[in-house]
């Protein structure tokens, strides 16, 4: 099979696992909806400030909080500048290697905003869960588990960019994984503004 086959094979077979994803996220939404409209089973309580910032909250101060959502867009806009910098044929490693610490960074900030909810006595399961705590839970533990897959393509693209093993026309891993942050973005985004919103 040649070179530029195998590339669309690849980045079919990537639309195909968005695609699955896609459809996963959407059943999961669906039943959160389903679920919701059970008024007597559903307890409503605050987001963690680490996942958004109540804006209506005088107490709460921007300037000290880093937040989840903003800091996955600013590390899937700073990918764009990928294919730029290979173009002039510059160096890509301090701007792969940012976008992986803000995922990691993305990473700790879900972590501390489920400390936050069971602060607030919001459980996954157990005495005291109630559904909506579990479906928040549920919603953002499976997309920080595709987060992961996404870390290790970064984490891998950041040891190839050191070494310079990419160029304008040999960077297939690196666009794969590029395009596979953009959609966790996209889906963190939807997310988020589900959770927020509705």
């Amino acid at each position: 099979m040649d070179i530029e086959l195998r590339k669309i094979v690849k980045k079919q077979l990537l639309w195909v696992a968005l695609v699955s994803i896609s459809m996963f996220f959407a059943s999961m939404l669906s039943a959160f909806i389903v679920e919701k409209a059970d008024v007597g089973n559903w307890k409503d309580f605050i987001l963690p400030v680490y996942f958004t910032i109540d804006w209506h909250n005088e107490s709460v101060d921007i300037g000290y909080f880093l937040i989840s959502t903003v800091i996955i867009i600013i590390s899937s806009l700073l990918l764009l500048f990928v294919k730029p910098l290979l173009k002039n044929g510059k160096s890509i490693f301090s701007l792969v290697f940012i976008v992986f610490i803000l995922g990691i960074l993305f990473t700790y900030f879900q972590i501390k905003g489920w400390q936050q909810l069971t602060n607030q006595g919001v459980y996954l399961t157990g005495v005291g869960s109630n559904v909506a705590g579990s479906f928040l839970y549920i919603l953002t533990l499976t997309h920080l588990l595709h987060l992961f897959g996404g870390l290790v393509g970064l984490c891998i693209s950041t040891i190839k960019s050191k070494q310079n093993l990419y160029s304008i026309n040999n960077y297939l891993g690196l666009e794969l994984t590029t395009i596979y942050w953009h959609f966790l973005t996209i889906l963190w985004i939807i997310l988020f503004s589900f959770l927020k919103f509705y």
